[in-house]
């Protein structure tokens, strides 16, 4: 017997960031859904239709906008996403459901209902995309005297996800009886109260909703640090990260993955699933036209937001000509120190410099050619162990989708690097996840 082929998870994204920035007036990009429960049907049943894991639904606290200009020229509306994921499951089937929600902005228990009740409404297919508010642009639209400072939000997410599977678990899955005949609802022996008392949180319990089918929605988070690889190696189901350099990206794989048996945690139990930009033509040629198109689009002098995400920290319109921030401990993330290290061996002084190289070099993998050419690149990153799976990132909906779907999908069902068919009705399945263990019941 031959062991099964390993195969590529693929996510993709509802929001096209570059269509954003001026790729809206794009003739195959959607500039604005005036029906917009039509148009993400469409995108989702197109995604399923591709067999795609889930459909992955970033988010932000506020607009990409500080002036008349960014107002003028950028996309700055886009739905709520655990609104707009809880309506597409009801047009779809099997693919999965990841909602981007921040620790900074919310409170447990709001988090743990909604997303316990989008993964009974999906059957299952629920995922929850950690996210910290980094930076304080997202600051103003809320009352902030008891938000954690900077330097402490990772210490206060973590204790957020850790009371947030706590609700989960204070139902245990058979705790609901529903005998109407002896008029028993639910066993008071196996609903818990989570009794949460700390700095930031006070949460009594239990959960008004019952567990979740999957019992945790696929979590799912985001960096590249040591203090975060840590984190995830501990709990994260799927890491979403930046990564366009393949040795680099396989020395990141070990390292996460190295970490995990210290948690009683095997290789398969998190999946690594970097950015991916596609550009697909019949012909090289044909892709690199459509790229430089897309990019004379652009307007990134307007777009402040993604500057400051492609370096690591907050921008204004005022620094950008300006001298690059030390990095002093006021700015921690590690993306910015690589750039700043990077910036001081090419003597670029200012942030536009910087930016400019950026850009040029992307900041996810971003893969241009032939179908053939890039299945061969996915298929080079898979087996050397550079990525478990990839998250796209089309960079104009819904042209965008349709180029993975219906190009690069089938070359890589022909080498059997991705599945045919759903082979599970949960997301968890679906990944090759394992159903987390209540922590109230003991093993057997």
């Amino acid at each position: 017997m031959t062991a099964k082929r390993k195969q590529l998870k693929l996510a993709t994204t509802l929001i096209a960031p570059r269509a954003a920035s001026g790729g809206w007036r794009h003739p195959g990009a959607e500039a604005y859904a005036k029906e917009p429960i039509s148009y993400y049907a469409e995108l989702a049943r197109k995604a399923e239709d591709g067999k795609l894991d889930y459909l992955f639904q970033p988010d932000q606290y506020r607009v990409s906008a500080t002036t008349d200009r960014e107002f003028q020229h950028n996309v700055n509306v886009w739905p709520e996403p655990v609104t707009l994921l809880t309506a597409m499951a009801a047009f779809t089937k099997r693919i999965g459901l990841a909602a981007t929600i921040s620790t900074t902005y919310n409170e447990p228990y709001h988090v743990a209902r909604m997303m316990a009740t989008l993964d009974h409404l999906s059957g299952g297919r629920a995922s929850w995309n950690i996210v910290q508010s980094i930076g304080e642009l997202e600051a103003p639209n809320f009352k902030n005297d008891h938000r954690p400072k900077q330097e402490e939000r990772d210490t206060h997410s973590a204790a957020f996800v850790d009371v947030v599977k706590e609700l989960w678990d204070s139902w245990e899955d058979d705790a609901i009886i529903a005998d109407k005949e002896a008029g028993i609802f639910a066993d008071p022996g196996k609903i818990h109260i989570v009794g949460h008392e700390s700095k930031w949180f006070s949460v009594k319990g239990p959960l008004n909703v019952a567990r979740p089918t999957q019992g945790y929605p696929v979590l799912i988070q985001a960096g590249q640090s040591d203090s975060f690889k840590e984190r995830a190696a501990q709990n994260a189901d799927v890491i979403f990260t930046m990564l366009n350099d393949l040795t680099q990206a396989r020395q990141f794989y070990k390292d996460v993955k190295q970490r995990l048996p210290k948690y009683g945690r095997t290789s398969e139990e998190l999946l690594i699933m970097p950015g991916l930009h596609l550009h697909v033509g019949t012909t090289m040629e044909e892709a690199r036209e459509k790229q430089q198109y897309l990019t004379e689009l652009e307007r990134f002098d307007t777009r402040l937001d993604r500057i400051s995400f492609m370096l690591g920290i907050e921008i204004t319109e005022q620094m950008l000509d300006g001298p690059l921030p030390v990095a002093h401990e006021g700015l921690v993330t590690a993306k910015y120190k690589r750039n700043k290290e990077l910036a001081d061996r090419q003597g670029w002084t200012t942030v536009r410099q910087l930016h400019r190289h950026l850009e040029e070099i992307g900041g996810h993998l971003t893969l241009i050619g032939t179908p053939v050419q890039i299945a061969d690149r996915l298929e080079e990153w898979l087996v050397n162990e550079g990525a478990d799976g990839f998250t796209y990132i089309p960079n104009i909906l819904p042209s965008g989708l349709d180029d993975l779907v219906d190009l690069v999908i089938p070359e890589l069902q022909n080498r059997g690097l991705f599945r045919k068919a759903y082979e599970h009705t949960t997301l968890r399945g679906n990944l090759g996840l394992s159903r987390p263990r209540n922590r109230y019941v003991k093993a057997d």
